[in-house]
């Protein structure tokens, strides 16, 4: 058995945050987003990543260790 993150999203900043549903489709024509989980913010650590405790999103800094 392996052990993935579901999502993987690369960024820039060593400083993230994650709600579980930013990528959501919302706007006109779309109902809110009841989705997600609460707003929290989270440091990228000198192992080039970090994972979201609710949604398991791996946030991944472009240009370090962990970007292969």
């Amino acid at each position: 058995m392996t052990n993935t993150a579901p999502e993987i999203i690369k960024v820039e900043t060593r400083r993230v945050s994650c709600d579980g549903a930013s990528s959501i489709r919302g706007g006109k024509g779309y109902r809110p987003a009841a989705l997600g989980h609460p707003l929290i913010y989270m440091e990228i650590d000198e192992q080039g990543f970090v994972d979201c405790g609710y949604c398991d999103r791996r946030f991944i800094l472009t240009g370090g260790p962990a970007d292969t």
